[in-house]
């Protein structure tokens, strides 16, 4: 008896040891988003003007992979998130625009932190939320542990808090708030990092810098450029480089910055009004070229990524959903079809290719799309279309659409099937897209075309 008790207490202190090796094996997940962040505003980026200084974000970029062909799978805010958070095209669930992702993902959708939750992760979502504006849509009705940020409205106040129409948010609760806010999100970061270290945690970080409004700390807006705007983005983009080296920071202080997989990117191209920069590419936030999708793209795990290196591999926001599975050993969903794949085998070396084409549209609100496939890349608003190869011609300045009739007729018929597989804007549900067909299958109704219009005033 004596014995055999001594075997089952063996028994359970090797499993219980197991388990925690385990889970000491885990790795702490982090993804930064900037918000409207342009392509050349990293001063890593050789095409940046004089005036950008990113050093933080620069040493970062240095010891990890820069993913050189890093997408966002929209060209505004909130379509982008909520691809995001779900793995999946948010054309799936009719979110085409930020005024259909800012008032809610479905809630039959499920985000990272719900699925990481089963193996032991705490997660805290900090910043910008802008995926819907009520309580069950909430972060913390989504699978986050913790919320400190502002659940809508792209363009908050930087030091002005007391509209409590759109408050800041501890948890569930509104509450008054004082200070710069990206110096604020920050610090809840790091304080989320102390808190948690001997946990394995998912922490999303999304700033709401780089966004408009133009504001900044008086003492740090310097006449560089002589465009007051300009000066302003700088001053913005110092206060949240230094965010992202505090984060960095804390991470390496607690000696678990190694085996963190740490992801940043921007949520899109930067904005045409806050004058930023996106060389070598064509466009600004709202458009398909590639200013207004192709962003700075970074990944970090020096446990296993070797960095230092690059990877040319096309790849997007859609697959973080997917690589944070992978990197915490869990399996994928079958429930719903995941588009997103994990890139850590293109960032090993293993697969030159994740996609066969990436795919973008708003057409329920202006008509906008794109593909990308290989090296070719169809852009289109209504009846304007343009064939580019990325190639021979990064800067989208040579329309080849006449040349390559074959080639565009191809990407277009591709487009439309794509399309057809995706859901209504408006309803959610019902197909919008005959594939056969040059145009929408049915018309949207004055009210309809009213209510979107109004969900994009909001989102704004």
């Amino acid at each position: 008896m004596r014995i055999r008790r001594s075997l089952v207490a063996l028994v359970l202190f090797w499993m219980i040891l197991f388990t925690q090796l385990q889970a000491s094996d885990q790795p702490n997940i982090v993804i930064i988003l900037t918000d409207d962040q342009g392509y050349a505003d990293v001063s890593y980026n050789p095409h940046s003007p004089p005036e950008v200084s990113t050093p933080n974000i620069d040493a970062l970029a240095q010891s990890s992979m820069i993913c050189t062909q890093g997408y966002t799978s929209g060209h505004v805010c909130s379509p982008t998130r909520a691809g995001l958070m779900t793995g999946r095209y948010q054309q799936r669930f009719g979110v085409y625009t930020a005024g259909e992702g800012g008032s809610g993902v479905p809630l039959d959708e499920v985000f990272i932190p719900q699925r990481l939750k089963p193996a032991g992760y705490v997660s805290g979502a900090v910043g910008k939320w802008h995926l819907g504006l009520t309580e069950e849509y909430h972060a913390m009705n989504r699978g986050f542990d913790e919320f400190y940020g502002f659940m809508g409205r792209g363009a908050h106040p930087y030091f002005d808090h007391s509209d409590m129409d759109h408050p800041i948010y501890r948890g569930l609760e509104p509450i008054k708030e004082e200070g710069y806010l990206t110096t604020r999100i920050t610090e809840e970061a790091v304080d989320f990092i102390d808190r948690h270290q001997k946990d394995p945690f998912f922490l999303y970080v999304a700033y709401n810098a780089v966004h408009a409004p133009p504001e900044a700390p008086e003492e740090d807006i310097k006449n560089v450029t002589g465009d007051e705007t300009r000066d302003t983005l700088m001053a913005m983009i110092k206060h949240l480089d230094i965010g992202v080296g505090q984060i960095v920071g804390a991470l390496k202080s607690h000696q678990i910055f190694e085996n963190t997989l740490l992801i940043f990117l921007t949520d899109n191209g930067g904005s045409r009004a806050m004058h930023a920069n996106h060389e070598p590419h064509r466009g600004f936030k709202q458009m398909d070229y590639e200013g207004g999708i192709h962003v700075p793209f970074i990944v970090s795990w020096p446990d296993h990524l070797e960095g230092g290196n690059h990877c040319d591999v096309p790849m997007w926001s859609i697959d973080l959903f997917a690589t944070v599975l992978d990197a915490a050993g869990l399996p994928m969903p079958k429930d719903k079809p995941l588009d997103g794949k994990s890139i850590l085998p293109a960032l090993r070396g293993e697969v030159d290719q994740l996609h066969e084409e990436l795919y973008w549209s708003s057409a329920g609100a202006n008509g906008k799309w794109a593909i990308r496939s290989g090296q070719w890349k169809l852009v289109a608003e209504r009846e304007r279309l343009e064939l580019f190869d990325l190639q021979s011609d990064l800067r989208e300045i040579h329309n080849l659409a006449e040349k390559h009739p074959d080639i565009l007729a191809e990407l277009k018929g591709k487009y439309y099937q794509w399309l057809s597989q995706m859901a209504d804007p408006v309803s959610g549900q019902q197909k919008i897209w005959d594939p056969s067909s040059k145009a929408p299958a049915k018309k949207r109704s004055r009210e309809e075309k009213k209510a979107q219009r109004a969900k994009e005033r909001e989102a704004k």
